[in-house]
């Protein structure tokens, strides 16, 4: 055999030491179309949806001293008329502010029914065990009160007239959130989340299950979140720090 035999020629080595820088380096996937899929995801099953703010350390984006809800609000004031299930807008909003948070406006196609993420644990294994059809459920992290499980449904409707509007003293809108400290319903006027979602302290809102999960009556879930909520709030009152101010 020649000298050459079992080389590499000069030329031909430098063009594959180029291929090979230029070769994208195997990575695990791609964690921002990984949010885009799943935000998309959401608009598609019919949830609109708008930017929200993001931790930025343990302060919120907004720059507001002592923002009460920080990476939790919508970033525009006019986030109900904001709110889109458009995809060409949902993947600008992505690809342009790759931290941001979304919310989804709750009361035109679905509602979310929040309560303690103990007491939502409790409730989900209840459900599922009696074949109860649970759409998706999503996981909030915090401490205390702050850690929630949000249940997704139909939402109760929008009537046009209003007079049959069906009130209930569940409803939580933004402003109110303190004052259901248990289980909150969102419904027209309020919003939640919607996973993936980072929040300060290295925390998050998750899917424990996804979008693939169609919505369900709300009424089915009611009484067994109810029932969960009163045996988490006996059990906090027995505690030596309880979850929540059982008075005002």
């Amino acid at each position: 055999m020649g000298s050459e035999s079992g080389r590499v020629k000069r030329g031909e080595q430098s063009r594959i030491s180029q291929w090979l820088r230029r070769r994208p380096k195997p990575s695990p996937e791609d964690p921002e179309r990984v949010r885009e899929d799943l935000l998309l995801a959401v608009a598609a099953a019919g949830l609109p949806l708008a930017p929200a703010a993001h931790p930025a350390g343990y302060r919120c984006s907004c720059e507001r001293i002592g923002c009460p809800t920080p990476a939790r609000h919508p970033l525009s004031f006019a986030w109900q008329t904001q709110s889109t299930t458009d995809r060409a807008q949902i993947e600008r909003w992505a690809r342009n502010q790759p931290q941001a948070n979304f919310i989804t406006a709750t009361g035109m196609v679905h509602d979310v029914l929040d309560v303690p993420l103990e007491a939502g644990e409790s409730a989900l294994a209840r459900l599922l065990a009696a074949g109860v059809e649970v759409g998706p459920v999503a996981a909030s992290g915090g401490t205390g009160d702050q850690a929630r499980m949000l249940f997704f449904t139909a939402t109760r409707g929008t009537p046009e007239d209003e007079d049959e509007w069906w009130p209930c003293e569940l409803d939580c809108h933004p402003e109110t959130m303190d004052e259901h400290p248990g289980l909150r319903w969102h419904c027209r006027g309020s919003y939640v989340l919607v996973p993936p979602a980072a929040l300060p302290g290295d925390l998050a809102v998750t899917w424990i299950r996804g979008m693939e999960h169609g919505l369900p009556d709300p009424l089915t879930l009611l009484e067994t979140l109810t029932d969960a909520c009163a045996t988490y709030a006996v059990a906090a009152t027995e505690s030596p720090t309880a979850a929540w101010p059982l008075s005002r």
